[in-house]
């Protein structure tokens, strides 16, 4: 009997090696979840992913989030063309917030910060090139989006978070000139070392303390010096698994794999943010969340709690471990990027409605669903978005008004709530 014992014993250290290595985590996280996974098995279960809940009935037009993203990156939104005149920023945001107060909404997400840039007056990071066409260069008349911004949005009983991308600098096709026309007052030009080039684009390492300091610093100025409701962070943090951090890695004498060490410097700026949100707002219930992509981790390489999907998942790929922010009520809420129809063969909307909703609840984390409007009339993205994507929207409004634990949704993006009738009036039927 004792050999029998010491035998299984040894095949069970030999399976959890197997599926650490090949999950791509470490033995405390197989065991932490093993047991997670055994005290859920005796508590009830959750809705089946088929049967959405329908005990809790969508929150009232006061409480509930119903949001939508005002990018100002690559012309998105705002403005329509970059300039300096201030006429013309001003007379664009208040066409854009009249349509969003008209439809429902009560909540924007302003980009404040698309690049190592800012659409307001601040002392780190100079005046974005999406603004005036020209990094550093001021719009007229004193002119700071941000304020009024703020200031038009509040007038129309509307919420306004600043949302901010915290670590890339430069992106895209261009990515090398505009590196090269930044500002000699740009935190990338006076700190080179804490630049690392990465895909065509540049970026901020994530596994510098000064470079988290940075963000916090930045972060600490928008809550202090504007009235905003909240700081919003996108879905990027690591761009890419072949991030050139080897020497950081090393000069850290970090004992945590690469993968493990690259969240751990993830979950260190989300818990220094928070803290600085919540310690330096001006504005009375100031709210810290993150918007990732809509997938954690994939059932099929994580058995324990990912969803069943095959689909990108940001745990592996931009190491951004939202499941820990959650747990640890790092964040205030969670807009996770569902931006797949209902049925998706990869990523259905409606598993990952339901399974978002499961990871929040008994916790004081807030669930906002990301959907993608953007979509819409777009056949690259298939039948149904190009031609039913504004009653795919309102069918996906529909589900999570009827899911437990769903405390709202967000568009993206105003463009598309500006341009298309058809959308506008499905989103004002189901939000006024």
């Amino acid at each position: 009997m004792k050999k029998l014992g010491m035998l299984t014993v040894l095949f069970l250290i030999l399976t959890c090696g197997i599926v650490c290595y090949s999950a791509e985590i470490t033995p405390f996280t197989f065991f932490s979840a093993l047991r997670s996974s055994a005290l859920a098995a005796a508590q009830p279960q959750e809705t089946p992913q088929s049967t959405p809940s329908t005990s809790s009935v969508s929150l009232s037009a006061e409480t509930q989030t119903r949001g939508v993203w005002v990018a100002t990156a690559y012309a998105i939104d705002y403005p329509s063309q970059p300039t300096t005149d201030a006429d013309t920023l001003r007379s664009e945001c208040n066409t854009l917030l009249d349509r969003i107060a008209a439809s429902g909404a009560n909540t924007v997400y302003f980009q404040v910060r698309p690049s190592c840039d800012a659409l307001y007056s601040s002392s780190i990071f100079p005046w974005s090139r999406y603004l005036t066409g020209s990094c550093g260069t001021a719009p007229s008349d004193s002119f700071d989006p941000l304020a009024y911004w703020v200031e038009q949005a509040h007038a129309r009983h509307l919420r306004l978070e600043a949302w901010v991308n915290p670590y890339r600098i430069c992106a895209g096709a261009n990515a090398q000139s505009d590196f090269d026309s930044l500002p000699d007052t740009s935190p990338a030009k006076q700190h080179p070392d804490w630049v690392v080039s990465c895909d065509g684009g540049y970026y901020f390492n994530p596994g510098i303390a000064e470079v988290r300091q940075l963000i916090c610093d930045g972060v600490s100025e928008i809550v202090s010096k504007y009235a905003v409701d909240g700081i919003q962070f996108d879905d990027y943090f690591y761009p890419s698994t072949d991030f050139d951090d080897a020497a950081t890695y090393q000069a850290s004498g970090s004992d945590l794999p690469l993968a493990d060490w690259r969240r751990d410097n993830v979950n260190q700026l989300v818990q220094a943010v928070n803290t600085a949100v919540h310690q330096n707002a001006m504005q009375s219930g100031c709210r810290f969340g993150i918007s990732p992509s809509g997938i954690w981790r994939n059932k099929g390489v994580n058995a324990f709690t990912g969803s069943n999907t095959h689909g990108f998942e940001h745990y592996t790929s931009s190491y951004a471990d939202s499941l820990t922010w959650i747990k640890n009520g790092w964040i205030d809420y969670i807009c996770p990027q569902i931006y797949w129809q209902i049925g998706d063969t990869a990523a259905d909307f409606e598993t990952l409605a339901n399974w978002w909703s499961h990871q929040v609840s008994g916790t004081d984390v807030q669930l906002v669903l990301g959907l993608a409007a953007y979509k819409i009339g777009d056949s690259q993205y298939g039948e149904v978005w190009a031609n039913d994507g504004c009653n795919e929207i309102g069918r996906q409004l529909d589900l999570a008004a009827s899911i437990k634990g769903i405390d709202g949704c967000a568009l993206f993006s105003c463009k598309n709530l500006r341009d298309n009738d058809t959308l506008f009036q499905t989103i004002q039927e189901r939000w006024k």
